[in-house]
């Protein structure tokens, strides 16, 4: 199928202006009724297919979680197309101030006082500095990331094979907590988490990080596992961030103690030490982290469900491509597997990192859908539900299968701009005066060696799954070695 052009804001339109549908019902209990139908009544994915064909349109009106009495307007115009959803990367039209969750923003104590890159517009003076560092500090130590990837997974290969001896499942949830947080930091602080001495956090690098977002996402966090009336009550109140206050310091001092180097070059660039400090640990901690975190479980559990077929095809190309390459997983040979990137990019599109993506409209505009055009005022908040947006049937053919070629090929390739998972077209790349993500290639790299690394070392495996949303347990109960 040949993509459809997907736009912005449009100066004129020769599709059927339409008021946009919906609405917001009476005050404080229309966005109330609204969240119990998100997180309960509905569910996730029902919430919108039934709006959308409620309305007959993927443009409308809706409130969005968490609602009150946490977030003041919960009023949105959701844009759930692939025509529509560009509008939320135009930083001429829009606006991405305190944004990065959307409606509510966490109190700023959980950041040590200071409004992370995140949390920026690219029109702030802060955010034009605090990315180009970010992008240095990625460049700086390009080199180093998928050795140290490589050295973190073996790590892991080695507990799973442990497990798999005693006759025990091995646990891959538990794992990704360990080598996706610790390469990620050997990488750029060129220390390690683990090793004993000062600040050193041992084995608990990753899940004090998971520790410390839970608070953060609680108020917009659904199928947690606890009891309904429980999980409703953290839609309702903003946790503390003491809650998490034994973590977040222990992060917080070993980034100040080991990140000398990268941190004196943020001060080079005029940004305050504590600031920076705070910055890295977010950007390491929170973004990078969390989104590996997130990502390599759900991308197993598809490549899994696929079946050994997919799996074999995967290891010998794997194996052809790093023989050019001594038998390692470089840059090179990630090239030569074309089979394997179509998986990560499927992977991406089925179930993007970061689901949700906010803007506020800084003028008077028109959006089109599909189908009609839309006016949009200025202040007005648009959002986007991206999973949604990812299986646009009038963009992807049987946009609700993990297909592991759709993106060989010429035509495969030429779906690419419409994958969206980094705040920005796959095609692009970011910039200081965007708010795409500064480690979006970097990210696409070591989601391939992910891959590579574990075809590489076995040819097949068996994944059980316990529980079940954000309580979710991946598990390997057979791992094949190649």
């Amino acid at each position: 199928m040949v993509p459809q052009p997907a736009c912005m804001a449009v100066p004129v339109s020769n599709l059927p202006l339409r008021a946009i549908p919906g609405g917001y019902g009476i005050s404080y209990l229309g966005a109330i009724k609204d969240r119990l139908d998100y997180f309960w009544i509905q569910g996730e994915e029902e919430f919108y297919r039934s709006r959308v064909e409620k309305y007959n349109s993927t443009v409308f009106r809706v409130s969005m979680p968490p609602g009150p009495p946490i977030a003041k307007d919960a009023r949105v115009i959701c844009v759930l197309d692939q025509k529509s959803f560009p509008i939320l990367f135009d930083v001429n039209k829009c606006e991405k101030r305190d944004l990065f969750l959307g409606t509510y923003m966490p109190d700023l104590s959980y950041t040590s006082g200071h409004r992370v890159l995140s949390y920026l517009d690219p029109s702030e003076v802060r955010h034009e500095k605090l990315k180009q560092w970010c992008f240095d500090l990625i460049a700086r130590n390009g080199r180093k990331f998928l050795p140290e990837f490589h050295t973190a997974m073996e790590e892991s290969f080695a507990v799973w094979e442990e497990a798999m001896e005693k006759g025990e499942n091995a646990n891959l949830s538990e794992e990704v907590q360990q080598f996706a947080f610790n390469f990620l930091v050997r990488a750029v602080l060129h220390h390690d988490p683990v090793a004993p001495g000062e600040a050193s956090l041992g084995k608990n690098g990753g899940p004090y990080a998971s520790a410390w977002h839970g608070p953060q996402l609680a108020p917009i966090a659904g199928q947690t596992g606890l009891p309904h009336a429980v999980e409703e009550l953290l839609h309702t109140i903003r946790l503390p961030s003491s809650v998490v206050k034994e973590q977040y310091d222990a992060l917080y001092n070993f980034f100040k103690t080991y990140g000398g180097e990268e941190l004196d070059r943020a001060v080079a660039l005029g940004i305050k030490r504590d600031d920076a400090i705070a910055n890295l640990l977010f950007l390491l901690g929170f973004n990078a982290y969390g989104g590996f975190n997130f990502f390599f479980p759900q991308l197993t559990g598809h490549i899994a469900q696929c079946g050994p077929e997919l799996m074999h095809e995967l290891h010998e190309e794997v194996v052809a491509a790093v023989q050019a390459t001594e038998g390692k997983v470089t840059p090179k040979s990630l090239e030569n597997m074309p089979l394997l990137s179509s998986v990560v990019y499927e992977g991406f599109r089925m179930k993007p990192p970061v689901p949700y993506q906010y803007a506020r409209a800084k003028t008077d505009f028109l959006i089109e859908s599909h189908e009609n055009s839309f006016e949009v005022k200025k202040g007005e908040m648009l959002y986007g539900f991206q999973p949604y947006v990812m299986h646009d049937p009038n963009v992807f053919e049987n946009p609700d299968k993990f297909l592991p070629r759709r993106f060989m090929g010429p035509e495969g390739e030429a779906l690419l701009g419409n994958v969206f998972w980094s705040n920005g077209r796959e095609t692009d790349d970011p910039t200081v005066h965007d708010k795409q993500c500064a480690g979006k290639d970097l990210a696409v790299t070591i989601s391939r060696a992910y891959v590579a690394e574990m075809f590489l070392r076995y040819k097949e495996f068996t994944l059980e799954v316990q529980g079940s949303g954000v309580q979710t347990t991946l598990l390997f109960s057979a791992l094949q070695k190649a």
